[in-house]
């Protein structure tokens, strides 16, 4: 049985419920596996935001204004844990957020634990990840953000890291659970020394914090197994299977064989 915090009863509001404007626009999920090649499993699923009729992620993103902004965020986070659990997924549920659409986190957040109680889907099995290469005024909002969402038990994610503003400076700060290395950094790392080189200090610096390092974008076995030598076991790509439409991606036993 999940334990559901009660300190969120009390009375008060977010600014942002009271400013924010209803959604003109519909959207759904689709949700691509995180895998683990220590033991072949799944080790999480990303809800990536999508149209009714499967559109792409942009024909969404386009339409969020800052009249919007709390709303969209708000739905995403309560629609992708019901249509998790409404697929049976028993891994964790990765979910992107907008700091920027978050004024206080611990009124913001009551909306995500009132769906993860309605669809008893347990609170540790979540993970928000953040896209770090959105600009942020002020890194300090972003990590009271994140440590007030370790504190509800969720785990933490920097999705896109290398590719944005501040990274290292936001590492600095906060170490989260997880970091998504840049796909940027890993096309076709195998055959790039000075990409191997940055993953490699990023793999060496993350573990002496104790931050679990995900490759996402792997399209090639030989990235694959590159950055298995590396070090770095969870990874994410159309290698392995691409996003499932209101689905749980399956995986082909022959992305597992060595190049």
């Amino acid at each position: 049985m999940t334990d559901f915090p009660t300190s969120l009863t009390s009375p008060g509001s977010c600014v942002g419920c009271k400013t924010s404007t209803e959604l003109d626009f519909d959207f759904t999920f689709a949700y691509q596996p995180i895998v683990d090649l220590r033991d072949r499993s799944i080790f999480a699923h990303e809800a990536l935001v999508r149209g009714i009729n499967g559109e792409g992620a942009l024909s969404v993103l386009n339409q969020i204004t800052d009249q919007n902004r709390y709303r969209f965020d708000q739905l995403c986070r309560t629609r992708a844990i019901a249509t998790a659990a409404q697929l049976g997924m028993t891994e964790y549920l990765s979910i992107n957020f907008l700091p920027n659409a978050v004024y206080r986190p611990e009124l913001c957040i009551r909306s995500t634990l009132e769906a993860a109680r309605l669809h008893n889907f347990p609170l540790d099995r979540l993970i928000f990840e953040t896209i770090e290469s959105e600009r942020l005024d002020n890194n300090n909002h972003l990590t009271h953000i994140l440590q007030e969402y370790r504190e509800f038990g969720f785990k933490t994610a920097i999705d896109d890291f290398g590719a944005g503003y501040s990274g290292l400076t936001l590492l600095a700060d906060f170490q989260p659970d997880l970091i998504k290395l840049d796909m940027a950094l890993i096309r076709d790392i195998h055959r790039d020394r000075v990409r191997q080189a940055i993953v490699r200090g990023v793999v060496t610096m993350c573990t002496e914090l104790g931050v679990t390092v995900i490759a996402e974008g792997i399209e090639h076995a030989e990235e694959r197994d590159f950055l298995a030598d590396c070090g770095i076991y969870l990874m994410q790509g159309y290698w392995f299977a691409k996003p499932a439409f209101k689905a749980l991606a399956k995986i082909d036993p022959d992305v597992w064989q060595k190049a």
